[in-house]
């Protein structure tokens, strides 16, 4: 008997998260993306969900992922659009658009930060922003969201 595959979360990342490491390190921390995703990846894991890590510096391309999973029937959306979740309008839509769980995760604190920080358009996308946390944000995410569609850690 084949075992189904795992449901799969897709994770987004946004502009300059490929820095991540050495952007900013005071702000941001010491680990890479590659750290990040080893970490969303494992945590999936211990819910019985497969990660499928993304990352892109272009509105577009982050558009055309959030479609992607639709059109795959991901069953959540983990998203940090960096500097996008600021201003786009477009990254929101969509977000509405495919109705799939969403969390928004953003590593520093973005309301000890500067005041355009401080709104956000795919937050009012998402069902729960999580913001400070460093990147155990994304293990908190994955977490939340595997607790919204039922799924269960494994033992």
């Amino acid at each position: 008997m084949t075992q189904a595959p795992a449901a799969t979360i897709y994770v987004l990342n946004g502009p300059n998260l490929n820095l991540l490491g050495t952007r900013e390190p005071e702000t941001y921390g010491r680990a890479t993306l590659a750290d990040v995703e080893k970490l969303c990846r494992e945590t999936a894991a211990q819910f019985g969900l497969a990660a499928d890590c993304r990352q892109s510096n272009r509105e577009g391309e982050l558009i055309d992922f959030i479609h992607e999973a639709h059109a795959k029937q991901a069953v959540g959306i983990i998203i940090n659009a960096g500097a996008y979740s600021h201003t786009s309008i477009a990254l929101h839509d969509a977000l509405v658009g495919v109705k799939i769980p969403t969390v928004e995760v953003h590593i520093s604190n973005i309301y000890a930060r500067e005041s355009f920080r401080h709104h956000s358009f795919t937050a009012k996308a998402a069902f729960a922003s999580l913001c400070g946390f460093g990147i155990d944000g994304y293990r908190l995410a994955i977490s939340g969201l595997a607790a919204k569609i039922g799924a269960k850690p494994r033992a």
